[in-house]
């Protein structure tokens, strides 16, 4: 038996507000490798390569269990009646041969909660862009780190290995009413019990205090974010933007100015937002947004990544400073401070249904962040699926409440790819932001030569 954790259940509630949770890569694919890049050859040669190694990936056969009242946490149960064939299918093309149009067409109809919340579509290529798979899965089910470990397994990284057959696999039934009922008594007695012996060990109990007592403080001292166009209750339609850049290019930009390449994504994503403002007719002189990024802690323990270990932290992105050299300065000394005080966000997290109808209707109207920023490291080494070599692997990130444009970087091989992501309606000029972005990483290269 395996419950959901405290993160995990959060996960799900925006779902219930329309702002669906899901994560996603688009691999580009070579369209001169393979016997048949567009066609049915690669359609069945997904599927099989998939079924073959669904044993690396148990998930992929799991559903979200919901308990009755007092049976504790959702827990992962096998799926009764798996059919690989609904979680694999190919698309047509779409009109106007856009790619990106064809991936939204499928992200916007819900994954259904009866199956495991997953799927793989292949798209053909047309006169606009080569063939493509798109990858998406629930947040549930991995945050960005598991989910790159989850696609490494899942495509080959050498091509020509031959595949084992995949073994029979029989779904375990759900676990009884009364064993749920009784696992959910022993996890609270536990959790009670962890409460009291901390408070016996005053060493351990006061520095977690005194953590969450200054990050408190630190929250109050920094005030609301502020006011601006981009922050309104989102609806289900998204706009996307990709810009491409080399690894090699964000490496040498933040090895020169000492600071990450988190700090450099973050700095020319705040070019972008400044760029979109004034094009807005905004004022921007004096103006910090504040962006909510992922902190990854899966290094924390041991094995591969999977599931959901995140924390947070809010940085600020100093949209007055025009200067792309000085606001990367800037940001990259406000991460250095935030980064040692990320803390995972699980055993905090309240669960219940109350708090769920309480906390929905406050994400729409939330005054503690502007925007979204996750990079997320990905794979070194070239994949290919199916005979095909995957030439670029673009990101797509998940928004809910008011929080109406964000950012994914997905790293892969040499390639460095950014995705702005905004709701259709309140911030459909991501394309501003792109070029914006595109602009600030041409100043910082060029910055000393």
């Amino acid at each position: 038996m395996e419950r959901l954790s405290a993160q995990d259940v959060t996960t799900l509630w925006p779902d219930e507000a329309g702002w669906q949770q899901d994560i996603g890569l688009v691999a580009i694919l070579d369209a001169g490798d393979g016997d048949d890049p567009d066609g049915p050859m690669l359609l069945r040669s997904v599927r099989e390569i998939v079924e073959a190694r669904l044993p690396l990936v148990p998930r992929l056969r799991q559903v979200v269990h919901i308990p009755g009242w007092g049976q504790g946490r959702p827990l992962w149960a096998d799926a009764a009646n798996f059919d690989l064939r609904h979680h694999i299918r190919a698309v047509a093309a779409g009109q106007g041969g856009e790619l990106f149009p064809v991936v939204e067409s499928i992200r916007r109809s819900p994954l259904d909660r009866s199956r495991p919340l997953w799927e793989l579509w292949v798209i053909p290529g047309s006169g606009a862009h080569a063939p493509a798979v798109y990858l998406r899965i629930h947040h549930v089910i991995a945050d960005g780190p598991a989910g790159v470990a989850m696609l490494g397994l899942l495509l080959d990284a050498a091509p020509g290995v031959p595949l084992s057959p995949a073994s029979p696999w029989r779904p375990a039934p759900v676990p009884r009413a009364r064993t749920l009922v009784v696992d959910n008594l022993r996890g609270r007695s536990t959790a009670a019990f962890r409460v009291v012996a901390a408070r016996a060990r005053p060493g351990t109990l006061v520095p977690d205090l005194r953590d969450s007592w200054s990050a408190l403080r630190r929250t109050r001292r920094e005030g609301r974010a502020p006011r601006t166009s981009l922050n309104r209750r989102i609806g289900s339609e998204r706009r996307y933007a990709v810009v491409h850049t080399d690894v090699e290019v964000v490496r040498a930009i933040a090895h020169r100015h000492g600071t990450k390449i988190d700090d450099v994504l973050l700095s020319v994503f705040a070019g972008g937002l400044r760029e979109l403002l004034c094009r807005r007719g905004e004022p921007v002189d004096g103006v910090v947004l504040r962006a909510v990024v992922p902190v990854s802690l899966h290094g924390s323990r041991p094995g591969p990544a999977r599931g959901n270990l995140l924390g947070q932290m809010i940085v600020r992105l100093p949209l007055g400073v025009a200067d792309p050299l000085r606001r990367l300065t800037s940001i990259a000394a406000d991460t250095a401070v935030r980064k040692r005080h990320v803390r995972p966000r699980t055993g905090a997290v309240v669960t219940g249904r109350v708090v769920r109808r309480i906390a929905l209707p406050m994400l729409a109207r939330q005054r503690m962040t502007n925007t979204y920023v996750a990079d997320v490291v990905g794979l070194p080494t070239p994949l290919d699926l199916a005979g095909a070599r995957v030439r670029e692997i673009v990101p797509v990130v998940a928004l809910m409440g008011n929080i109406a444009v964000g950012a994914g970087a997905f790293s892969y091989a040499e390639r460095f790819v950014s995705t702005v992501v905004g709701d259709g309606v309140v911030c459909p000029e991501v394309d501003v932001v792109a070029r914006g972005m595109e602009e600030e990483l041409r100043a910082l290269r060029g910055e000393g030569e």
